[in-house]
């Protein structure tokens, strides 16, 4: 079978399996992810060893330790994983809710939550992203199809077909979850083409995805962020917190889209905050990379560049700017922010107001990490991705960005 009919069956299979879907009740829709929830735990031997499969392979194509942390799935993060799944399923139902409302012509207007109805996502190297969109569209009344990385393809497939083994168990149409197998760039391109199967595409990964998928699609999409984020330390920032901040933002896990990439530093402390930080960063054998100002602290160094800059490193690498206040540091980040989340450490009202009234990402942090900028830090269970874009949603996505809205009008009568 050629590739095309391949993904077209599973779009349509999908199609089909969405119907049925959305007529299931809450209930049995959190009966089934209890039941995935499940199924992963006991097969947490089996995913772990199609894991270490694609860690072997990925040594082999010298990716980076932060981009295998990435991918490494254990036991500890399979029963994070599971857990998640519980927490979505203690989540109010995010289908059926809505307002009614009467028009002066007796009119009553349901305004009804529904599902959106096939998804499907293209994203990269974390296997994680498997379990936790499959949820958040079961949950949501959606079917997924899932088409990830050459690099976590053991991982999904074995990821898949146990939840698939949950959907039977729960007699629910195993075509609500599909995996497309094939990692090439040519299944790619044909699912951004399945226009009349798929209602919305969700990218999810670095800079160079996100673009193909928003410039060559046919369906909707909806564009989830690159995370080029930043951090700045105004002048009456308390340099301790700063320190904690900047420490968590860019070294707990540089791989994820909301670490840090650059850290901005009022002049005035910039001596103190460097120096500091070079010693406390030694353990992680961070790449600091800064401009003239940083190398007179930091003589031994790298110098940045432009580039730098601009760069979303996913990786022990970070760049430094020394400037002489909030409106050029908030002219920097507007120069090359990706929208994705920022972050400022002031003990001044009015810097913190200039800050967070002149960026326009999605998530701004006064005193605290960007590492929060996650759908479960939110109280929205696990997501989807992160929103960079204005239309629909934005930020991190939960149930309600899987929802759409339908109008039930119940009359006696009425014409116009």
């Amino acid at each position: 079978m050629e590739l095309i009919d391949k993904i077209k069956q599973i779009c349509e299979g999908a199609r089909v399996a969405s119907r049925s879907l959305a007529l299931l009740s809450g209930a049995k829709r959190n009966e089934l992810l209890r039941s995935i929830a499940q199924e992963l735990m006991m097969g947490a031997g089996e995913i772990i060893s199609a894991n270490e499969i694609d860690l072997k392979n990925a040594r082999e194509n010298g990716i980076s330790e932060a981009m295998l942390d990435r991918l490494m799935l254990n036991h500890a993060r399979i029963e994070g994983i599971s857990s998640a799944i519980l927490k979505i399923a203690e989540l109010a139902d995010p289908i059926g809710s809505g307002e009614i409302f009467t028009r002066p012509n007796g009119l009553e207007i349901h305004k009804m939550k529904t599902p959106i109805g096939v998804v499907a996502m293209i994203y990269e190297a974390r296997p994680n992203v498997t379990p936790d969109a499959t949820s958040l569209c079961l949950k949501s009344g959606n079917a997924v199809i899932l088409r990830g990385g050459k690099e976590a393809i053991n991982s999904n497939k074995c990821i898949v077909s146990i939840i698939r083994r949950a959907l039977r168990v729960c007699c629910v149409d195993e075509n609500a979850v599909s995996l497309i197998e094939d990692t090439t760039r040519e299944s790619a391109t044909l699912l951004m083409g399945m226009r009349g199967y798929i209602d919305v595409l969700i990218p999810r990964g670095g800079k160079g995805l996100i673009r193909s998928v928003v410039e060559n699609a046919k369906v909707p999409v909806i564009e989830t962020g690159a995370g080029n984020c930043h951090l700045y330390v105004d002048e009456s920032a308390d340099l301790d917190m700063a320190i904690k901040i900047a420490l968590n933002a860019k070294c707990s896990r540089p791989s994820v889209c909301n670490a840090i990439e650059t850290i901005l530093l009022h002049k005035s402390i910039a001596d103190e905050f460097l120096t500091r930080f070079y010693k406390e960063t030694r353990e992680f054998s961070l790449d600091i990379r800064g401009c003239e100002r940083c190398l007179a602290i930091l003589p031994d160094i790298k110098m940045a560049t432009e580039e730098d800059f601009a760069t979303e490193y996913d990786d022990y690498i970070v760049s430094v700017r020394v400037v002489d206040d909030v409106l050029e540091a908030v002219s920097h980040i507007n120069a090359y922010t990706t929208g994705h989340s920022e972050a400022i450490v002031t003990e001044s009202a009015r810097s913190a107001d200039y800050f967070v009234n002149n960026i326009d990402s999605c998530a701004l942090y006064v005193n605290a990490s960007t590492r929060f900028t996650d759908g479960g830090e939110f109280g929205f269970g696990a997501e989807i991705g992160i929103s960079t874009q204005k239309l629909h949603v934005r930020g991190p996505m939960g149930l309600d960005a899987l929802t759409t809205t339908k109008y039930i009008i119940k009359g006696d009568g009425q014409v116009r």
